[in-house]
C-alpha cells in the first residue's frame, strides 16, 4: 500500500476520519447503480413469472351490455351479456416452454449483472478513497516543499544583496517555488474533486470526509506464475453475463422454431348471463339465462412464412450472442494477463522509486552533516531536502498506480469484495 509520510494529521481531522471499509459499505448503500441493479432484478423476475403464468388460468369478469334491435348480433366477438366470465390458459405449448426457459435465464443474468455492478461500485469507491489518501499525504509534502523553497528563495535573495549570487540564481529559486505552488494547487483541486466524488458515493458531506491510511487493507501480492487469466474467465461476472445472455437467446430461438413447427393446445372457457331484452327468445327455440362453454383449442402450424422468418432471425441472434460471449472470454483473458504483467512492471518501478528516494534521503542527511561541519551552505541543504521530498512524491505516485492495477486485477478474478469488505 501507499507509504505513510512522517507528518501526522491534526487530532481534529483524525477524529473525523472515515475507515476504508465503512466508506465502501456506505457506497454500496447509497449507490444509485445498485438501486438500478435491484430494479433490473425485479423486472427480470417478473418477466419470468409472466412467461410461466401463461400455463395458469387467466380469468376476466366483465359485462357485454347492449341494446338489440332484431337479431342479437355479437359485440366484440361475443353475445351481449349482463355478466361475462372468460378463462384462458396454455395447456400444451412447446414454444412457450422455451420462452419460459429464456426468461428464467435472463433472470439469472440479472443476478450476475447486479454482482458486476456491485464490483464496479466497490472498485470506484476503493480507488477514490486510496487516491484521496495519497493526495492528502502529497499535500502535506508539498506544504513542506513550499516552505523549504521559500526559505531557499530567501537565502538566495540575501546572498544576491550581499553580492555572492547573481540575479539569475534568485530567478531560479523563485521558479522552484512557483512550480511547487503550481503542483500544490493542482493537487488541492484533485483532492476537492475526489472528496466530492467520495461524498456522492457515500452520501456524506464533502467537508466531513477524511481518509484513514491505517484502515486501508494491504493488497495481496500478485504471482506471475499463476494462471490468473483462467481464474478471471471462471469468476468474471462479464463472462458469466455474456454466457447467460447467449443461453437465453438460444432458448428464445428454439421457441421461435417450435412456434413455427409444433402444435399448441389451449384451454378456454366462457360463461354468460343473458337478458331477454336482447331478443334471444324471439329468434331461438329455447332461451336460458345461464350459458357456459368450455373446451380446448388445438392449433397446427401449417403455413406461416412470417413465423419462419422470425425463427431464422432468432437463430442469427443466438449465433451473434454466442460469438460475443466468446469475444468477452478472450477480452477478459487478455486484459487480465495485461494487468498481471503491468503489476510486475509497476512493482519494479516502485522499487526504483524507493531506491531513488533512499538515495535522496541519504544525500539530504549528508548535506545536513556538511552544513554542521561548515563545508556547505544552508542553500545546499534546502536543495537536498527539496529533492528528497520530490522523490517521495514520485514514490507515492507509482505506489498508487501499482495499487490501482492490483485492485483492477482483484475485480477481474472475483476477489475485490473479499479484500475490500472482509467477513461480509
Amino acid at each position: 500500500m501507499l507509504l505513510v509520510f512522517a507528518c501526522s494529521l491534526p487530532a481534529k481531522l483524525q477524529a473525523q476520519a472515515i475507515p476504508f471499509q465503512h466508506a465502501i459499505e456506505l457506497a454500496l448503500q447509497h449507490s444509485g447503480t445498485m438501486a438500478i441493479a435491484a430494479a433490473d432484478r425485479v423486472r427480470a423476475h417478473q418477466g419470468y413469472l409472466e412467461a410461466r403464468n401463461t400455463f395458469l388460468p387467466t380469468l376476466y369478469l366483465g359485462s357485454g351490455l347492449a341494446a338489440s334491435y332484431g337479431f342479437p348480433l355479437s359485440i366484440e366477438g361475443s353475445a351481449p351479456t349482463i355478466i361475462k366470465v372468460t378463462s384462458q390458459q396454455y395447456l400444451l405449448n412447446f414454444a412457450q416452454r422455451e420462452f419460459m426457459r429464456a426468461a428464467k435465464t435472463e433472470w439469472r443474468a440479472s443476478d450476475v449483472r447486479s454482482e458486476d455492478k456491485k464490483n464496479g461500485v466497490v472498485l470506484d469507491a476503493a480507488q477514490t478513497y486510496v487516491e484521496l489518501d495519497k493526495i492528502t499525504t502529497a499535500l502535506h509534502i508539498l506544504k513542506q516543499q513550499e516552505e523549504a523553497a521559500a526559505r531557499t528563495e530567501q537565502l538566495v535573495a540575501d546572498r544576491v544583496r550581499e553580492g555572492v549570487d547573481s540575479q539569475v540564481e534568485l530567478t531560479k529559486a523563485k521558479l522552484v517555488t512557483a512550480r511547487v505552488r503550481m503542483q500544490a494547487a493542482e493537487n488541492q483541486g484533485n483532492a476537492e474533486f475526489l472528496r466530492t466524488r467520495l461524498a456522492q458515493l457515500t452520501g456524506l458531506q464533502p467537508e466531513g470526509i477524511q481518509t484513514s491510511t491505517e484502515t486501508i487493507p494491504p493488497l495481496p501480492e500478485v504471482s506471475q506464475e499463476e494462471n490468473l487469466a483462467q481464474r478471471a474467465i471462471e469468476k468474471s461476472p462479464a463472462v458469466k453475463l455474456a454466457e447467460e445472455q447467449a443461453t437465453a437467446k438460444q432458448f428464445r430461438a428454439k421457441g421461435e422454431r417450435k412456434a413455427a413447427n409444433y402444435p399448441s393446445i389451449d384451454m378456454a372457457g366462457q360463461y354468460g348471463l343473458l337478458a331477454r331484452y336482447n331478443n334471444y327468445d324471439e329468434f331461438f327455440k329455447k332461451f336460458q339465462r345461464n350459458n357456459a362453454t368450455f373446451g380446448v383449442v388445438i392449433n397446427f402450424p401449417f403455413l406461416s412464412p412470417t413465423q419462419s422468418a422470425k425463427a431464422k432471425a432468432a437463430d442469427a441472434e443466438a449465433v451473434i450472442a454466442r460469438k460475443e460471449a466468446e469475444g468477452v472470454r478472450a477480452q477478459v483473458s487478455a486484459e487480465t494477463l495485461k494487468l498481471q504483467r503491468s503489476v510486475r512492471q509497476l512493482a519494479a518501478a516502485r522499487e526504483v522509486a524507493r531506491l531513488e528516494h533512499q538515495l535522496a534521503q541519504a544525500d539530504a542527511e549528508a548535506a545536513q552533516a556538511r552544513v554542521e561541519a561548515g563545508q556547505a551552505s544552508l542553500k545546499d541543504e534546502q536543495s537536498a531536502r527539496l529533492s528528497e521530498q520530490q522523490h517521495y512524491m514520485a514514490l507515492l505516485d507509482v505506489s498508487f498506480d501499482l495499487d490501482k492495477a492490483r485492485m483492477q486485477l482483484l475485480r477481474s478474478t472475483g476477489e475485490l469484495e473479499k479484500w475490500a469488505i472482509p467477513g461480509r
